[in-house]
């Protein structure tokens, strides 16, 4: 993706995501928040977080296995969060001793919180 470009047509971004236009255009019914503008011919012009958001889409429908209505759901609370964060918070979830070890953490931090408490 060219970075210095500030605009990309729906066929572009298509063969960007590697997903067909109806597909593009379908997500636009569904997921309210892309919705990439139009120019005065009324063709799509899609930004980089247009890209983005569509990117997050795509991985929670393809990687995620995500509904259409569950995956509308969970970008609600990630539209600020950007995708490459997402899929690193979401591979230390799965992983089994990170999150053995989060939760020591986190019932240790509680004794202490409640020994300094009293």
């Amino acid at each position: 993706m060219d970075d210095k470009k500030i605009y990309w047509s729906i066929s572009e971004v298509s063969e960007i995501l590697d997903v067909e236009q109806s597909i593009l255009r379908f997500w636009e019914k569904e997921f309210s928040i892309l919705s990439p503008a139009k120019n005065r011919s009324g063709n799509r012009s899609y930004q980089k977080k247009d890209i983005e958001i569509a990117r997050k889409i795509k991985y929670l429908l393809y990687e995620e296995g995500f509904t259409i209505k569950g995956a509308v759901k969970r970008m609600e609370k990630l539209k600020s969060v950007p995708l490459v964060y997402y899929i690193k918070m979401q591979k230390l979830i799965l992983d089994k001793e990170f999150s053995q070890d989060f939760e020591k953490l986190c019932e240790n931090l509680t004794e202490f919180v409640q020994t300094a408490q009293n």
